[in-house]
């Protein structure tokens, strides 16, 4: 598995733990070795530029995911040995809008931020959380993952 971080904006972050929670949720999900998923963190302006651009939506988000495989959470992937890599898209985050939200939630910084990565890699994966049912699933799964690397979520 491949997860590539690109840090585009000012607050410097330990790149390596959000890699290796990027990499606890494929395991967890049963990725296969030659996936490969971009996590990048981007200015409260440039996450406002795709909200608006993709979403038609205003203003800077904490997460975007921009799944490029149509996967449902739970299914088998696809065997594809000796095939080409399995793309699974890009995560946004923007770690101004989750320190903000940290800040209002009363909870710390880190842990909100491995719960946005978490968050935006099981998009990537075909999870969502538009019905009630789909958000249970969806925050049950986060809640699983994040204790797989000790932290815990309401």
């Amino acid at each position: 598995m491949t997860v590539t971080l690109s840090d585009e904006q000012d607050d410097p972050l330990p790149h390596e733990a959000l890699v290796s929670l990027a990499e606890s949720v494929m395991n967890a999900e049963h990725v296969p070795e030659n996936a490969e998923v971009s996590l990048i963190l981007v200015s409260a302006e440039h996450v406002a530029e795709l909200n608006e651009q993709y979403l038609s939506r205003t203003g800077p988000t904490d997460v975007l995911a921009f799944p490029i495989e149509d996967l449902r959470p739970g299914e088998a992937f696809a065997a594809s040995e000796g095939g080409p890599p399995l793309m699974l898209g890009d995560v946004f985050v923007c770690p101004a809008v989750v320190r903000a939200n940290a800040g209002a939630a009363g909870v710390p910084f880190d842990d909100e931020m491995a719960l946005m990565v978490v968050h935006g890699m099981l998009h990537l994966l075909g999870y969502d959380h538009q019905e009630e049912l789909e958000a249970e699933r969806m925050e049950a799964r986060e809640r699983e993952i994040l204790a797989l690397s000790g932290r815990e979520r309401p």
